[in-house]
């Protein structure tokens, strides 16, 4: 997060921003976007309703002992088309292996990601005119490079495994058993992995601004 804020300084400077909100939680999903409201409520969520549906949801999951998983979705704003190459240091490649470094991250998708595997060529792709990109269906990268459109990461954040829900195991010999996580238990990862999955990100994009940097 320290070494995030530094880098987010350093991208301020160059036009670059990134902002990380919560998409989805305890299968309750986001329907408006409004921006300014994703500091507003404690979930980073950028739709009113849905944050307190949200909220409604893990109280639920609370008094019956379980965890609930979701979706951060990372957007940055300002990238200049041409960081990254096409093959050994894709811009995309790096970003998920940040992203997924995080623990609870368990799948990480950019632009239309798996919805892509649905679509057809002439639906996901991206027309190129006089004026730049028609539309954004890439998430801001092709062929491992940035093309300047704004860059779109979706995280899948797991349920915390640690509940007061009875779960089976075994123990040290082997043997069947039973086990119970007594104590506090936060009930999601989200909201608290939403601003270190924002780090993540400045860390990578500043990194890679600094490879395009031509020395002196």
């Amino acid at each position: 997060m320290a070494a995030g804020a530094v880098a987010r300084k350093f991208l301020d400077g160059r036009g670059i921003s990134v902002q990380a909100f919560t998409l989805a939680l305890a299968g309750v999903e986001c329907h408006e976007f409004d921006p300014e409201e994703i500091n507003r409520n404690q979930l980073y969520c950028p739709d009113s309703q849905a944050a307190q549906k949200m909220l409604a949801r893990l109280k639920e999951i609370r008094t019956e002992g379980d965890s609930a998983g979701g979706v951060v979705e990372i957007r940055a704003k300002g990238c200049p088309p041409g960081l990254g190459e096409p093959v050994f240091d894709k811009l995309d490649a790096r970003l998920a292996a940040a992203i997924m470094s995080v623990g609870a991250v368990k799948g990480v998708e950019i632009g239309e990601g798996f919805r892509a595997a649905g679509m057809l060529g002439s639906q996901n792709n991206d027309p190129i005119t006089a004026d730049g990109y028609e539309s954004n269906h890439a998430g801001g990268i092709l062929g491992g490079i940035s093309t300047g459109m704004e860059i779109v990461i979706r995280a899948a954040v797991k349920p915390i495994p640690s509940i007061s829900k009875t779960q089976r195991t075994v123990n040290s010999s082997g043997e069947p058993a039973l086990i119970s996580v007594k104590g506090r238990h936060d009930i999601s990862a989200i909201p608290r992995i939403v601003p270190v999955l924002e780090a993540m990100t400045l860390l990578v994009l500043a990194d890679f601004m600094l490879h395009a940097r031509k020395p002196n």
